[in-house]
């Protein structure tokens, strides 16, 4: 095999989910991200293992994102929208029984006009400036709005992952003050607000990233690995450089391993020059540039030659590459590539 080999983990997924619902009371619902495809590692298996584990309530990114999910889920499980309603949605949403957050007036009016009766939560803006309605747009339409019975009324964190930013409890107080008395259920936590404490889960909570093994939930199971196959390994003398632009160049005696993988499956040339790779237990520099295809990696102190490296496993996880890259743990997990040979392993609990 000349391509990498992905395990992803279902059951450290669902373990995971199971353990962020536990830091919430019992009345509060937890649901599940799995947005750009499951965070990367496949919609449809992820969401099969967590509705398994108990969730019955789940968000992505955009309408298209809903097709590979209610396949997966069949017709029960209830599917949100974060994008809400965009123009050319209302088939897909109808079709589908998807539920968009909706985000300003122009895309409520799209909603009640095309699919009037059909549900609908509200995504409110509390000082992230990305998606939701202003508080001003809120309030002026609000007692019409809430006549029409939401299914929920949402915000999002803009700095949970810093427990201690006066962020967080200015969107708190927003929050409140715009949806105190609407008699909806509300949802403003995702992975990081969870563990903010309970005055940060209301009704429901939404996490994504930590159901994957990704700060900021530290006590997250491993999810992932990646072994990367060894093409060819060899010695280059003092002196002699590898790969592109010479960025490396040996000062003794070197025994390199050329291992498949590279950017174009979603490992980061920021990792040239300073990541690492696992043989077993052993750290194994990366040595010159990553490429689109290629990475050298030393293996002269290993007693033999390996088959695999380790670029994710037990010694090295999302957010240890993500430093490495400059980046976060979200990316690497979103960028890991197409031409992977991907295994979902059970059982492991």
């Amino acid at each position: 095999m000349s391509t990498g080999r992905l395990t992803i983990d279902l059951d450290a997924i669902a373990a995971n989910w199971r353990a962020l619902d536990a830091m919430s009371a019992p009345e509060v619902q937890t649901a599940a991200v799995v947005k750009a495809d499951g965070y990367g590692l496949g919609a449809g298996k992820v969401a099969r293992a967590l509705a398994a584990a108990g969730a019955r309530r789940f968000f992505v990114a955009v309408a298209e994102e809903g097709w590979a999910l209610r396949e997966a889920l069949g017709p029960g499980p209830e599917i949100g929208v974060f994008s809400g309603h965009m123009p050319g949605d209302t088939d897909m949403i109808h079709d589908l029984g998807l539920v968009p957050m909706l985000n300003s007036i122009e895309q409520m009016t799209r909603h009640f006009e095309a699919l009037p009766g059909h549900p609908f939560g509200v995504q409110l803006d509390t000082g992230m400036n990305r998606l939701g309605m202003e508080p001003a747009e809120w309030v002026a339409v609000r007692d019409l709005v809430l006549s029409l019975g939401p299914r929920l009324l949402m915000s999002h964190l803009a700095c949970a992952d810093e427990p201690d930013h006066e962020m967080n409890r200015r969107q708190l107080d927003a929050f409140i003050e715009v949806t105190e008395g609407c008699d909806v259920p509300r949802s403003l936590a995702a992975t990081g607000g969870i563990q903010l404490g309970p005055e940060y889960h209301f009704d429901l909570t939404r996490p994504g990233v930590g159901l994957y093994g990704g700060l900021p939930f530290e006590e997250a199971r491993a999810v992932v690995e990646l072994e990367l196959p060894v093409i060819q390994v060899r010695e280059i003398a003092a002196g002699e450089s590898i790969g592109y632009g010479n960025t490396f160049v040996a000062e003794r005696p070197t025994r390199v391993a050329t291992v498949s993988g590279g950017y174009a499956d979603g490992l980061s040339r920021h990792l040239s020059n300073h990541g690492v790779l696992f043989h077993e237990d052993t750290p194994c520099p990366i040595l010159g540039r990553v490429s689109m295809d290629l990475i050298g990696v030393e293996v002269s102190h290993l007693n033999a030659d390996p088959k695999f490296l380790t670029m994710l496993g037990r010694h090295q996880g999302v957010d240890d590459i993500a430093e490495a890259a400059g980046t976060i743990g979200y990316e690497v997990l979103t960028q890991l590539g197409p031409r992977y040979a991907r295994r979902y392993a059970r059982g492991r609990e």
